[in-house]
């Protein structure tokens, strides 16, 4: 790994301790994983030693406030060793702690953040159901007021974390049935995963991140007191959407892990591949095509760290890490196919590691906001008045 002369010494060294974390603890078990569908909970109690859990919570709640960029810095090279265990930390540190952190009582950042930080409870996000995914206003599932406190039904879909984690901040419905009022009637909730009436669901079969746990989850008349509800009743999707850019900022680097994984690969391979009696690298176009992808990722972490310096000078908007997930994800599906090509037959089949990486990259350009909520978002923005950036 080369030195990258634009970070400090302390990023430096921590990208040097989660890039032979990755090395050792995740790259010799990520095929394992990926073929039985296997969560990787045995590894979760070492990246908590090793303060992942809580790199952008403040002291005073346990974490360790080394900022945006040192934090992605990180995440990259954990997705350069297994992408699922990099989704579980960037949902981790991104919605549930950062809602909870800028939204939530003193009370509730009391109760539930330092355990976040050091690990102890790994948390989750959910807004998704079966008829709203892009169209997040939409959603069914619904909190009515019981007494003090509130009763949840309904069914979320697609959630991260959601059968191992302790605690999760879910979007649901806090409008009335005949008196819906789109994005300002719901409401953000901070339930603890062992109330009665959390019940965990299907585990979902996917193409890619498959030692990831992706699950739904329904809420069956689930009681939450009133110290439950995050903020205003009527703003919690208000609230998450504006907590978005740290989550699609972190997909950026998962994504970037990913692909520089795959250009690491298909330079050895390229490399060690003999065709008409000389490496495959001595040809043009194969050569043409590795130095198009390793310029591709350079540019996208340009774009990633730029997005991450704007983070913590406090200037990160939607536009900004809009861009930045939308070009890494879509980098990495780029790359990755890319890859394959340049294995050839092998990159096809599962004994060769680029197949994975391929399947690992392509959810990258859905969640946290398809490519195509990307470019809207991005489009809207050029029309809207901007304050200077960073």
């Amino acid at each position: 790994m080369n030195r990258d002369f634009t970070l400090t010494e302390e990023q430096e060294q921590i990208r040097e301790l989660a890039r032979d974390f990755a090395a050792r603890e995740l790259r010799p078990r990520a095929a394992l994983w990926d073929a039985k569908q296997t969560f990787h909970a045995d590894v979760l109690p070492m990246l908590a030693e090793l303060g992942f859990f809580g790199m952008l919570l403040p002291e005073e709640y346990d974490g360790l406030n080394l900022g945006m960029l040192t934090y992605l810095v990180a995440l990259e090279q954990i997705a350069w060793g297994d992408a699922s265990v990099a989704i579980t930390l960037s949902v981790h540190n991104s919605l549930p702690t950062e809602m909870i952190l800028k939204y939530g009582s003193e009370e509730q950042k009391r109760r539930w953040l330092p355990a976040m930080a050091r690990g102890e409870i790994l948390s989750a996000f959910a807004l998704s159901e079966a008829g709203a995914g892009s169209d997040a206003a939409s959603l069914q599932a619904r909190a009515e007021r019981d007494g003090d406190g509130w009763l949840l039904n309904g069914e979320k879909m697609w959630v991260t974390n959601g059968a191992a984690a302790g605690v999760l901040v879910v979007m649901v419905r806090t409008d009335a049935p005949g008196e819906r009022r789109g994005a300002r009637g719901i409401g953000a909730f901070v339930v603890p995963t062992d109330t009665p009436g959390y019940e965990v669901g299907k585990k979902e079969d996917k193409m890619g991140l498959r030692g990831s746990e992706t699950v739904s989850v329904a809420f069956n008349d689930l009681r939450l007191g009133s110290e439950a509800l995050l903020g205003d009743p009527d703003k919690g999707l208000i609230y998450a959407l504006s907590s978005l850019e740290g989550g699609r900022v972190g997909v950026g680097a998962q994504a970037l892990g990913i692909a520089q994984a795959a250009l690491e690969h298909a330079v050895a391979y390229a490399g060690e591949r003999e065709q008409f009696g000389r490496p495959i690298k001595d040809f043009q176009g194969l050569a043409f095509k590795l130095a198009d992808m390793a310029t591709r990722i350079e540019a996208s972490r340009g774009l990633l760290h730029r997005a991450a310096r704007a983070w913590d000078a406090g200037h990160l908007d939607l536009q900004l890490s809009s861009m930045t997930k939308l070009f890494c994800s879509e980098t990495a599906v780029w790359v990755t196919s890319q890859a394959i090509n340049i294995f050839g037959g092998y990159g096809f089949m599962r004994d060769y590691p680029v197949e994975k990486l391929f399947r690992d990259a392509k959810v990258t350009e859905i969640y946290e906001g398809t490519s195509e909520i990307q470019r809207l978002v991005i489009a809207r923005s050029l029309y809207q008045p901007r304050a200077a950036k960073g």
